[in-house]
């Protein structure tokens, strides 16, 4: 485990008129290799038919990698790929791709997109180990690959983006030209400046609305930015279900209390035997403003105490369903959801005790249910949303 978490998060806008994006992003965690592989490809046009060449280009560009494909030669098979027009010309996508190691190694493999923004103690950084690859092709004589390495340090960014971010407010009289790379650069070191510890999802979000606003709020090409953020982890623990031997309540309430970080936990029975083996007490906390709301407790020591496999079941679905535009509430659920997305390093600590009160015994549907959910978790929290989680049943 490398000394710092890699927060990744990415913003991304289709032009007014459009249905859908043809910027297109996605990433793969290959755990068993200690690597992140993210990709960004802008589709030549708007609208389906530039989605469906940068989806194209994309899927293929992060398989390759995955499968450690020169990028030269996996360059080539892509532009092969890539369907003729009605004149027999090929479309055409961009594509940035970058490859993050365990021990913080990075690769950016650019082609045609604005150069990455490197930054190292809130200035711009250039590695020393740069260069540029021939696409290999008797017809791609001229077309090349911008690659830079670099090991990664605590507090570095990276800033990657379609040519909607560089190339907006072009049809602006104080900016003809467009924004351009230099500003954008200019304009992240000056965010750093005034808040060090901006978060990738803030950043991302900056920049991307400042392109809306060179475009006086309606932009004219599809705009997407990525942020990379290598920081100190925040760490969670979120508890659901008592463990199955009531012989191991007292280990489980103790590991619970010595824990150095956020605690929730999700489980009314689960947390009146922490509350019974800490010798704490449980205090029940009423909505005034919605009756039907699921409860929440409280008990010194912990962040938020609620209902159990209900709670965790929303909160699986709110992961699900997240996007951009997510708005927060004010339910248990939507708060745990917060905490999860605020944090890095989560640890799931999964009880398999059955609630016989609940249900049949001859079907312990309940714990089913728990696993599954919890599973599902997982499985969200670090495909999608990059999150470092460990599970423990008890």
């Amino acid at each position: 485990m490398s000394e710092f978490h890699i927060e990744i998060d990415f913003a991304q806008k289709h032009p007014s008129g459009e249905n859908v994006c043809g910027d297109v992003f996605i990433s793969k965690l290959i755990k068993e290799d200690g690597r992140t592989i993210l990709v960004l490809s802008d589709g030549v046009g708007h609208g389906v038919r530039a989605n469906v060449l940068a989806t194209m280009t994309a899927t293929m560009a992060l398989n390759y990698t995955a499968l450690y494909k020169k990028p030269e030669a996996a360059a080539r098979i892509i532009m092969e790929a890539l369907p003729r027009d009605s004149g027999g010309v090929k479309n055409y996508a961009t594509f940035t791709i970058i490859e993050l190691e365990r021990d913080g190694m990075v690769r950016i493999v650019n082609y045609d997109n604005p150069k990455s923004v490197i930054l190292r103690n809130g200035s711009p950084f250039t590695p020393t180990r740069e260069y540029l690859l021939n696409i290999t092709g008797a017809e791609n004589v001229g077309k090349v690959l911008r690659c830079r390495e670099f090991r990664a340090m605590k507090e570095d960014r990276i800033v990657f983006m379609s040519d909607g971010i560089t190339q907006s407010g072009m049809e602006n009289e104080k900016m003809q030209m467009g924004w351009g790379q230099e500003n954008v650069e200019a304009y992240v070191v000056q965010q750093l400046e005034r808040n060090s510890d901006l978060s990738a999802h803030k950043l991302s979000k900056k920049v991307l609305n400042k392109a809306i606003q060179n475009d006086d709020f309606h932009l004219r090409d599809d705009a997407s930015c990525g942020v990379i953020y290598f920081r100190d982890p925040r760490e969670m623990l979120l508890v659901t279900g008592p463990p199955f031997f009531k012989a191991k309540d007292p280990d489980f309430a103790f590991r619970i209390r010595d824990y150095e970080g956020v605690k929730i936990v999700c489980g009314g029975t689960t947390a009146e035997i922490i509350a019974r083996e800490l010798n704490e007490e449980i205090e029940t906390e009423i909505s005034l403003t919605n009756p039907y709301a699921l409860p929440r407790y409280s008990m010194p020591g912990f962040h938020l105490i609620t209902e159990g496999i209900l709670t965790i079941g929303k909160v699986e679905e709110l992961l699900e369903s997240y996007d951009d535009e997510f708005k927060y509430g004010s339910t248990p659920a939507e708060e745990i959801v917060k905490q999860l997305l605020s944090h890095d390093r989560i640890v799931i600590l999964v009880g398999t005790r059955i609630n016989w009160a609940h249900h049949d015994p001859d079907q312990p549907i309940e714990m089913e249910i728990r696993k599954f959910v919890v599973k599902r978790i997982v499985k969200l929290l670090e495909e999608k949303f990059f999150k470092e989680v460990v599970v423990n049943f008890y």
